[in-house]
This record gives C-alpha cells, sequence and structure tokens, in this order.
C-alpha cells in the first residue's frame, strides 16, 4: 500500500474533501431503489465535473457482485489520486457491510485523504450506525424517501419548480393525483414532455394527459379509507392501482382488507373507550390509525361487522377456485358490497313518542 505523503496537499474550494466541497464522505438512502439511483448519478455527475468518469470513479459492490471486497474499497481510500486531482469511491449495496468492515472504513474516515470521496448507496440491508455516524461527521446523508401528505407534496413542488418544463397548477395537481406512489417515474416524465414541447414549455392539462400512461399506485390505506366511508368509485379505483401498478397479489389485497376488519373485531365488545386503550389492544406505536378502527367499529355494529367477515370469507374461498371467477372480478365484487356496508349510515334515534315515518308502497 502506497504510503501517504509526509506534507499532504490541502484540497482546493470545491474539491472532494475540501471545506467547501461534499466531504471526505456521502450516503444516499431512501426506501425507493429508482429515486435512490436517480440521486447517486446526479451527485456523481456534479462530484466528477469536467473529468473523465472513468479516471475518478472507482465502483465496488452492487447487486451483481457476489462479495464486497473491503479490502479493495480501503485500498482506494488510503491511497493518494494519480493522475487527476480526485478519487470518488462508490460502494453500492452498502447493507451488506459487517460490523467488521464498517469499523475498517470508519478509520479510513476519521482520518481521510484530500481529494478522496466515499459514497455508500444504501441497499442489500441495514449499514451499521457506526459507519453512518461517521458519515454524518464527515460528510453528508442525503435520504430521498418521499414521505406521505405534506411532504409528498412539498417534495412533488420542489420537482417541477426545477423541472424542464413548467406545469400549471391544475396538471401539476393531475400529475401528482395520477402518479401516486410512483414518484420515481417523474423524472423521465418531466423529461419526455420537455423532448416533445421544448425546454420551458408550459403544460396544461391537455399537453399532459396523453404522456400520463398507467396510474401510479396509492398507499393500501387509500383503499381501506374509501371502502369505510363508501367510496365505491373510489375504493374501485385503488384496488385497481394497487393491484396493477402497485403490483400486489390478489390474496395480498384480500390480506389487507382483512387485517382492517380484523382491527374492528378485536376491538368490538373489549371494552375499549380511548385511542391510547385500542393501539395498546391491538399492539400498534400509533393512537391514529386505532382510532379509526376504533370509530369505524362502533359506525358499522357487531351486526355489519359479521357481514363484512362473511364477505372475506366467501372472497377468500373464490380466490382459491371456489366460483372459477377471475380474481379481479371477485375482489371488485367484494370491494362493492363491503363500501355499501361503510355507506350505511344509521338512522336518527327518534324522539319518545312519536311514530316511525310510514312507508310509502311502491
Amino acid at each position: 500500500m502506497p504510503a501517504r505523503p509526509s506534507q499532504p496537499r490541502r484540497a482546493a474550494a470545491g474539491e472532494p474533501g475540501s471545506p467547501g466541497g461534499p466531504g471526505a464522505a456521502v450516503l444516499v438512502r431512501g426506501d425507493d431503489a429508482s429515486l435512490v439511483g436517480q440521486q447517486v448519478h446526479e451527485l456523481l455527475t456534479g462530484l466528477v465535473g469536467t473529468h473523465d468518469m472513468a479516471m475518478v470513479v472507482e465502483e465496488h459492490g452492487g447487486p451483481a457482485a457476489e462479495e464486497l471486497d473491503v479490502g479493495m474499497v480501503v485500498d482506494a481510500l488510503t491511497t493518494p489520486p494519480m493522475l487527476t486531482d480526485r478519487r470518488i469511491v462508490v460502494v453500492r449495496e452498502a447493507g451488506r457491510l459487517s460490523s467488521g468492515d464498517a469499523g475498517r472504513l470508519v478509520a479510513c474516515l476519521d482520518d481521510p485523504l484530500p481529494g478522496v470521496t466515499l459514497v455508500l448507496v444504501a441497499g442489500g440491508g441495514t449499514i451499521p450506525a457506526a459507519l453512518v455516524k461517521a458519515v454524518e461527521r464527515q460528510g453528508s446523508v442525503i435520504d430521498t424517501a418521499v414521505g406521505t401528505g405534506r411532504a409528498r407534496t412539498q417534495w412533488l413542488v420542489e420537482r417541477l419548480h426545477a423541472g424542464p418544463v413548467k406545469l400549471d397548477a391544475r396538471a401539476a395537481s393531475r400529475l401528482g393525483e395520477h402518479l401516486g406512489g410512483d414518484v420515481s417515474r417523474l423524472p423521465g416524465l418531466l423529461d419526455t414532455l420537455a423532448a416533445a414541447y421544448g425546454e420551458g414549455a408550459s403544460i396544461d392539462e391537455d399537453r399532459l394527459e396523453p404522456f400520463l400512461g398507467e396510474a401510479g399506485t396509492v398507499a393500501p390505506w387509500e383503499l381501506t379509507d374509501a371502502v369505510d366511508a363508501g367510496r365505491t368509485a373510489d375504493a374501485l379505483d385503488a384496488l385497481a392501482r394497487l393491484g396493477g401498478a402497485g403490483g400486489f397479489h390478489p390474496l395480498a389485497l384480500l390480506a389487507i382488507l382483512h387485517r382492517h376488519y380484523q382491527a374492528m373485531l378485536r376491538l368490538d365488545g373489549s371494552g375499549v373507550t380511548t385511542a391510547e386503550e385500542a393501539a395498546a389492544r391491538l399492539g400498534l406505536r400509533s393512537a391514529f390509525p386505532a382510532r379509526k378502527a376504533l370509530e369505524q367499529g362502533r359506525r358499522l355494529g357487531s351486526a355489519r361487522l359479521g357481514r363484512a367477515v362473511t364477505l372475506l370469507a366467501d372472497a377468500d374461498l373464490d380466490l382459491r377456485g371456489r366460483s372459477g371467477l377471475p380474481d379481479h372480478t371477485v375482489l371488485e365484487v367484494l370491494v362493492g358490497r363491503l363500501s355499501r356496508l361503510g355507506a350505511v349510515r344509521d338512522a336518527p334515534a327518534r324522539r319518545p313518542g312519536t311514530r316511525a315515518p310510514a312507508r310509502r308502497r311502491a
């Protein structure tokens, strides 16, 4: 292993390892492999700059690699760059690193060479905590997770604002609804729109619609919320998106619905009165889903909960071949019937001494 220079040079401003640069290490992580890959590509493009990618980037690991040779990574991190002023050492599937391997990399980061940057790409398991902390000390962690609710909306707004075309408010809303959970499709779609209409083009719904393709997946709770509210059309749309872009197997979709009603059954007649008590009984960390199960179970009542269980059991048998109907038809019928149960509202209580309204004859 080549020895370090006795007087290592200071990194130039903006160069890897310099005070104004990216630091000695960067970790890119997230829950969507496509978004992680896109972020790594953008990061490497910025780190390489005008240099030849083949000259400055050294790759290790990855899904196709049989094993990760940490010794080679250590050699790369402790050898000064040659023929160029920087070296970028990329370790993919960094979750495959053992605690011992991580310790060797931590030692390198505790005394980094100027001009050498370690890029860790999440995947393959959990990255040892000691290595993550070392990256935080010497560089930065980029989290590509989109989040939900306001966080997801803000993520979309930022990407659209920086995109190659400009979507108006209605087109942006339509795009966000259509993508659902498949936000990794956004960069490619924006590039396609730019190729079709030109950089900086204004995009309305009419211009956007032909390029949308298949609707993206949605979160499972969108299906159960629509069923609970009796919104049959929305429930069927969520079912189709989960089974299509979401890739959920029919039995997995049935399991989502089964768990949903199972939670209500466990609370029915239990004497639980608060969301916190419901969460404890259901083994949930958050009281929010427990409150939803408690309130919906009360609204449905024992009789309708029993009917829901019967419908789920029948659908399970039908999916296993009893009826011979296509799986999607079985699930659509089930969701339609469960939505009808959710749509039924309890009749308002009558005041004492009043009669029920007479039924009109057909």
